[in-house]
């Protein structure tokens, strides 16, 4: 199916300068044209059941995507969960009330206190109503493993095998993330890198010193591991502390 222009645009490119014309991102340039899609990551629609008419790929997304019509009219695209298929009804909200007239676990948003242990979810929020966070990515999830009723809080158990606690009212969709054997994909030819707007790597020795810190001198010589902007790489951890 075509894109609907009414929840698309057209994609700029950048190709990896920023607004001076300065290379920060190597590596970026070219690819196909491709227009983005508006995908409602925060389930806004709160209440309203959906069903799906189809399940379309997003240049701009490693997951596949979901065409939902709402019963009040409104068309909609979603993260699809892994096994969502045209004509399956999902929803954001309390599901209790909507599981008697078809509306299915899979594909529906719903606090995390309504989780169970051992089950799969996807676009969870870290903060209440701030939209999907963790696991957006093709064939990623979380765990549930249990609820801490006292301190109202849920523990998730991340795919790096670390744990992570979060509020009950925070909202995750039930599965995992489609397309999963993303990863499994051979690009066959250099051309199709070039297709997703992937130059080619040039090495930082090569370079000039003004290009690279690893660029200039005679022959290969290198200096110390660093990136073009001159911190420090290979086993500097970069992860923030709470």
């Amino acid at each position: 199916m075509t894109v609907l222009k009414k929840l698309s645009e057209g994609v700029r490119k950048g190709g990896g300068r920023n607004n001076t014309g300065r290379i920060t991102v190597f590596h970026r340039g070219g690819g196909h044209k491709r227009r983005r899609r508006y995908v409602d990551i925060e389930r806004q629609l709160v209440g309203v059941p959906a069903i799906v008419k189809e399940i379309v790929e997003d240049p701009n997304r490693t997951g596949h995507i979901a065409l939902v019509a709402y019963s009040n009219g409104i068309l909609s695209y979603i993260l699809a969960a892994e096994g969502l298929s045209p004509g399956d009804v999902v929803i954001a909200g309390d599901l209790s009330r909507w599981e008697e007239k078809g509306v299915q676990r899979l594909g529906s948003v719903l606090p995390l206190r309504e989780g169970s242990a051992g089950e799969l979810l996807s676009n969870v929020e870290m903060i209440p109503g701030k939209g999907g966070q963790l696991a957006r990515s093709a064939g990623s999830y979380v765990e549930f493993v249990k609820l801490e009723k006292d301190a109202k809080e849920v523990t998730l158990k991340l795919t790096s095998g670390k744990t992570k606690m979060l509020k009950e009212d925070c909202r995750a969709m039930v599965g995992a993330i489609s397309n999963s054997t993303h990863g499994d994909e051979v690009i066959k030819k250099a051309g199709v890198s070039r297709w997703l707007g992937r130059r080619p790597v040039v090495r930082g020795v090569a370079m000039n010193p003004v290009d690279h810190p690893h660029g200039g001198g005679e022959g290969k010589k290198s200096g110390q591991n660093k990136s073009p902007w001159g911190r420090l790489t290979k086993g500097k951890k970069t992860r923030r502390k709470k």
